[in-house]
């Protein structure tokens, strides 16, 4: 993607893949913030959902649209991206577990799970002016990052020092550097997926999305 090799097809299926991801987040948040302990949590941890879901009063359209504005943008309809059409197996799966760590799991865990946002704004910037480089195209549809660039550093420090007050032993240490790599590999593994259907080999199953021939 940042060397401006994908073709729209390519950059079509990460966008309407990814949209699973989106849309599950302010539902993990709010299994979380059902989850605080007090007041103060869930009044930061509330923050989230709303930075997805948005909020009228506010005019806050919310991450979820903006995202589908991107899908938009790469030539998806929005109604499709919606009803998940053509998402591959392995994204719902993936992404389904991230849900199964944050329900199941301890408050911690669920907590620390999130931190893969400490590294993301300087990916993100890196993102979109690759985008804007290599597909001029999508630069209308790069609101949401634009959002996060402010959301996820706020987000990311309100974590790790929840994660560092309330790790106190090494045993609960472990607990949340394990919760953390689990979410990595759930990110991985949608890469993964999105790599072996639409690049190389290029095989996607039964009932996924195919990109048309040029």
């Amino acid at each position: 993607m940042h060397e401006g090799r994908l073709s729209r097809g390519q950059l079509q299926a990460w966008a309407l893949n990814r949209y699973y991801y989106q849309s599950i987040i302010p539902i993990k948040d709010s299994i979380i913030l059902s989850r605080g302990p007090d007041p103060f949590f869930r009044r930061a941890w509330r923050k989230r959902v709303v930075d997805h879901d948005g909020d009228a009063t506010t005019h806050n359209e919310g991450g979820i649209l903006r995202w589908l504005k991107l899908a938009e943008a790469t030539g998806l309809n929005a109604d499709q991206v919606v009803a998940g059409t053509g998402i591959l197996p392995a994204t719902r799966f993936a992404v389904n577990e991230y849900l199964n760590i944050v329900r199941n799991r301890s408050l911690l865990e669920a907590v620390a799970s999130s931190l893969t946002e400490l590294f993301s704004r300087d990916l993100i910037s890196l993102r979109m002016e690759k985008m804007r480089q290599h597909y001029p195209w999508l630069s209308d549809g790069l609101d949401y990052f634009e959002a996060r660039l402010t959301q996820a550093p706020e987000d990311a420090k309100f974590a790790i020092n929840y994660v560092f007050e309330n790790a106190k032993t090494r045993a609960e240490q472990e607990l949340a550097i394990q919760a953390l790599r689990d979410k990595c590999d759930i990110l991985w593994a949608q890469l993964d997926a999105l790599y072996f259907a639409y690049v190389q080999p290029g095989w996607p199953p039964p009932g996924a999305f195919h990109i048309e021939a040029s």
